[in-house]
């Protein structure tokens, strides 16, 4: 295992020592709950056996052992979630994106979802260290009938440590697609002048997306009230797909804003009340 790596991780770092990793995840419906029933990886990715905090929903942590991503590494994250089952996945920590000596590090997830299930993907905030260089792509396949809650938050820099983010640079990708066809897409790249730029973050340190699908106008409204006079938030929605978009000063106000509009719409989405991860109250 490579040891956890300090914040002043030196430029020596290379593509020498970069790791790939690769998890791949399946669930199916057996009888009155959903169970892991695909679990491969290689390299330094995994999960924790399943929960049922609430029922019949399996709750999978995915871990990442070493604690960090530096230049060179690279994950692939695929979860595919049969028909009618439900599955809710997230992390027992933030994910970390070191300073890079030049190279990329790259993360790619793909989830699929069938018609009448439901994926809840909520990972805790990514941690995008000054001078990292961090290339995300996120796909999404969704049955006409499937159903849909994913967040990606992202915290550039350490403001509690002084640190802003200077240099470096953070590419994000979604592609969203419903029943075969493309329904999103988006690319965005962050770096030191979407930093601090009116057009970009404005020198605030976390942003972040949140989509459900399917949704409704009534959700919509549920959601602008919710935001009301509040600024550095907003909301739309595109054929069925509501998109929310935040930023803050810090990482866990924005996460607790988007915990705010998960409870709002899970009940109509999912067909439950909000049960929060048991691993993020520790």
């Amino acid at each position: 295992m490579r040891p956890q790596l300090a914040s002043s991780l030196p430029d020596a770092i290379t593509d020498a020592t970069a790791w790939e990793a690769e998890l791949t995840l399946g669930f199916s419906q057996r009888g009155d709950k959903s169970v892991l029933s695909k679990r491969q990886h290689r390299g330094p990715l995994t999960v924790q056996r399943p929960f049922y905090p609430e029922g019949g929903v399996c709750h999978v942590y995915l871990l990442h052992p070493p604690g960090g991503v530096v230049a060179g590494d690279q994950l692939s994250i695929t979860a595919t979630v049969e028909a009618d089952a439900q599955a809710l996945i997230t992390t027992p920590a933030a994910g970390k994106f070191y300073r890079s000596g030049g190279g990329e590090a790259r993360q790619t997830i793909n989830l699929t979802v069938a018609e009448n299930a439901s994926l809840e993907w909520l990972p805790q905030e990514t941690i995008v260290y000054e001078g990292a260089r961090l290339n995300s792509c996120m796909n999404i396949d969704l049955a006409e009938q499937a159903h849909f809650i994913g967040w990606e938050i992202l915290a550039l820099g350490r403001p509690a440590a002084g640190e802003g983010f200077e240099n470096g640079s953070a590419t994000l990708n979604w592609r969203i697609s419903r029943a075969g066809r493309l329904l999103y897409l988006e690319r965005l790249r962050l770096d030191a002048e979407a930093f601090q730029a009116r057009w970009g973050l404005f020198g605030h340190s976390a942003c972040g997306t949140l989509f459900v699908y399917p949704a409704s106008s009534s959700q919509l409204t549920a959601v602008q009230e919710l935001i009301g006079e509040e600024a550095n938030r907003g909301v739309t929605l595109i054929e069925g797909l509501l998109i929310c978009r935040g930023l803050d000063r810090r990482a866990d106000l924005l996460k607790g804003f988007f915990e705010r509009v998960w409870g709002l719409v899970r009940g109509n989405v999912v067909g439950k009340a909000v049960c929060a991860p048991r691993i993020w109250a520790t």
